[in-house]
């Protein structure tokens, strides 16, 4: 994927994504650790997001544009996630 040493736009797109994965797996810590349940929340939040993008990234360098498709529906299923772990949070008064 190399050519002449001139590092191709798929390839850099493909290590941005393991790039991005292991900042995910770093965010796992927080999820399993946070101090708080809202830093929890936010932590869950995060990893989603993480995969969404991981999952546009793989979409154009692997050129998948179906990739593309699954990471709108995940990034929805996302939000409504998030919003209905935050509204149960605030309901039982922070305790999970």
């Amino acid at each position: 994927m190399i050519d002449g040493g001139i590092l191709t736009l798929d390839t850099f797109l493909i290590g941005a994504a393991a790039i991005i994965v292991l900042f995910a797996v770093g965010l796992l810590y927080r999820v399993a650790k946070g101090p708080t349940m809202e830093d929890r929340v936010i932590a869950i939040n995060a990893v989603g997001t993480n995969t969404v993008v991981v999952l546009a990234l793989l979409a154009v360098g692997l050129d998948q544009p179906g990739f593309l498709d699954i990471a709108i529906v995940y990034a929805l299923l996302n939000f409504l996630a998030s919003i209905a772990i935050s509204k149960f949070i605030v309901e039982r008064g922070g305790v999970l």
